[in-house]
């Protein structure tokens, strides 16, 4: 059968994050893709103008409308909003078991809150102990350490420190930092190191949206996690260097990059 992902995340009307991008990547690597909307973003390659949650019982309602029909061979989480929200997509996994990949996005890249205080507390608790490849960004990993995260090492200290809250894997991302890109993985207790230049460029719009998804596509076709962080990262770093130049802003990637 076709492999299928779900990703249950906010809505970028501008197309380059979100579920938007999620679903496109899905597409691009032969996965049906589905989706559950957790908020609206009013925002475009320049600024976010406005984000608002969707009620945690519309969440939850599409979330069991999907389940109920579709089971999805992986399941992607984006930006959740509040902890009430984290509360209705973690009772809605309760009883599901497809290997979850989470992108933990507290901040959009233009700096608005996608997730309260009480939606990290609650996003640790609940769902931390479930996730089998979390992919948090040099300030995700501060904020869920508690120190700065900002070179190799402390990437490396980072890893381990979050995947000792729960998560099976945690892929803690370089593409903040001014020195180099690169990618560190804690996999089932073993680092592994993904390297990368900076490009650049100010058209990284949605890269962690899909460097999630991507991933999450090739778990469900097959590969291991390590593999599958390996080949999405690739696919992000062609992605940035033949960005299609949209936007007067940050503008998004290609996902029309051939596999």
């Amino acid at each position: 059968m076709q492999p299928t992902a779900l990703t249950i995340a906010g809505s970028d009307p501008s197309g380059g994050a979100g579920i938007q991008a999620d679903l496109k990547t899905f597409h691009q690597f032969g996965v049906y893709g589905m989706s559950v909307v957790t908020l609206i973003t009013v925002q475009n390659t320049t600024e976010v103008r406005r984000c608002e949650a969707l009620s945690p019982s519309l969440i939850r309602d599409q979330l069991d409308a999907v389940l109920g029909d579709i089971m999805p061979t992986v399941i992607k989480i984006g930006a959740l909003g509040t902890g009430p929200n984290v509360d209705a997509v973690a009772d809605g996994l309760a009883t599901q078991s497809p290997p979850l990949v989470v992108d933990p996005v507290a901040l959009s890249s233009q700096g608005t809150r996608l997730l309260d205080q009480c939606g990290l507390t609650t996003l640790r608790k609940r769902l931390f102990p479930i996730i089998s490849l979390l992919t948090p960004n040099l300030d995700e990993a501060s904020l869920l350490t508690g120190f700065d995260v900002v070179d190799r090492s402390t990437m490396e200290r980072a890893a381990i420190a979050i995947a000792d809250q729960g998560p099976r894997c945690v892929l803690v991302k370089g593409g903040h930092r001014t020195d180099s890109a690169t990618d560190i993985l804690l996999a089932d207790g073993v680092i592994h190191e993904f390297p990368a230049d900076l490009i650049d460029t100010r058209h990284t719009h949605g890269t962690g949206c899909v460097l999630a998804s991507a991933s999450a596509a090739l778990i469900a076709k097959g590969h291991d996690i390590p593999t599958a962080v390996s080949k999405a990262k690739q696919f992000v770093t062609t992605a940035i260097q033949t960005a299609p130049k949209l936007g007067r802003g940050n503008g998004p990637l290609n996902l029309h990059v051939p596999l």
